[in-house]
C-alpha cells in the first residue's frame, strides 16, 4: 500500500554533519594568531628602524645638532666622519627588502589566522556567523 502523504523525512542539516573542532584545531588557530602578532611587531620594528636611519641626523656634534644629515633630510656629506655603513644605500635597500618580506609574512599569517578563526566558529554548534 502506498500513500500520497508527504514524507516525514527532513534533509540533514549541514551544521549537524560537521564535526566539532578538536582541541588541537583550537590551539592551532590560537598559535597562528600569536605568530601573526609577533610578525606584525617585528615588521613595525624594522620599518621604524628604517625610518630612523633615513631621517635622523648622526655623527659628531657640530654646534647644536649632529654634523651628518640623514639621507632623506639633507645632502650627503663627503666628510669621512659621515661614512656610516648603515646609512649607505646598499644597506638601506637591504633593510627595506627585509622589512618588505617580514611585512608580507605578517600579512599572510594574519589572513591565515583569521581564516582559521572563522572556520573554527563555523564548525562550533550554535555559533552565529559574523558579518
Amino acid at each position: 500500500m502506498t500513500t500520497d502523504a508527504p514524507s516525514q523525512h527532513t534533509p540533514p542539516d549541514p551544521a549537524d554533519a560537521a564535526p566539532a573542532p578538536t582541541a588541537r584545531e583550537l590551539r592551532q588557530a590560537d598559535r597562528i594568531g600569536a605568530w601573526s602578532i609577533a610578525w606584525m611587531l617585528l615588521a613595525l620594528l624594522l620599518w621604524g628602524g628604517f625610518a630612523f636611519l633615513m631621517l635622523a641626523d648622526y655623527g659628531p656634534e657640530y654646534g647644536d645638532r649632529a654634523m651628518c644629515r640623514g639621507p632623506l633630510v639633507g645632502p650627503v656629506s663627503d666628510d669621512l666622519r659621515c661614512r656610516d655603513e648603515l646609512r649607505q644605500w646598499p644597506a638601506l635597500l637591504g633593510i627595506t627588502a627585509l622589512a618588505v618580506v617580514v611585512t608580507i609574512t605578517a600579512a599572510a599569517t594574519t589572513v591565515y589566522a583569521k581564516v582559521l578563526s572563522r572556520l573554527e566558529r563555523r564548525t562550533v554548534p550554535g555559533a552565529r556567523p559574523q558579518a
